[in-house]
């Protein structure tokens, strides 16, 4: 890791980092987060009783869509062509949740990080969205990034203390 903001020029002012010259390689990112609620309401989830059809279905296209427009909302981010966008949802009873994972690939100069965090906050929020009617005080947590791999960094997986450095 480097302690240098690349998204800086030498003059302290904002600027899309130039990628132009790194080499294309394979990039993959995942990317994870969840919503807590009311149990009622996980209930009409899994029940598919929530008065808007399968929200996990409809959150699942909405962070597909999102990872292909990152470049459009994150404003010095590259807008990447992805090979791949995968999102996976696991219902957590105990703890009243849902844990959404997004995995994104492409081939390119620069990851996809943001790509996968993005399709993860976009599927929570759209949860929070369709579910809000009946539950207010739902919480969206931990979305963060669990692995990269691909260009000249390498492979980076989280561990439990990363977010504690």
């Amino acid at each position: 890791m480097t302690d240098k903001l690349t998204h800086f020029n030498a003059s302290g002012d904002a600027h899309m980092v130039d990628v132009g010259k790194k080499a294309e390689t394979a990039r993959r990112a995942v990317a994870a987060g969840s919503i807590r609620m009311q149990a009622a309401t996980l209930q009409r989830v899994l029940t598919g009783t929530a008065g808007k059809g399968d929200v996990i279905g409809v959150a699942r296209v909405a962070a597909i869509m999102a990872a292909k427009r990152t470049g459009e909302l994150i404003p010095l981010c590259h807008p990447l062509p992805l090979t791949h966008v995968d999102v996976q949802f696991e219902i957590d009873e105990a703890r009243s949740s849902v844990r959404c994972t997004a995995t994104t690939e492409t081939v390119g100069r620069t990851g996809v990080e943001m790509e996968a965090m993005t399709a993860v906050s976009v599927a929570l929020l759209t949860l929070y969205d369709m579910l809000k009617a009946m539950d207010r005080g739902m919480i969206i947590e931990s979305v963060r990034l669990l692995e990269k791999s691909g260009g000249k960094s390498g492979h980076w997986r989280a561990t439990e203390s990363t977010p504690q450095r």
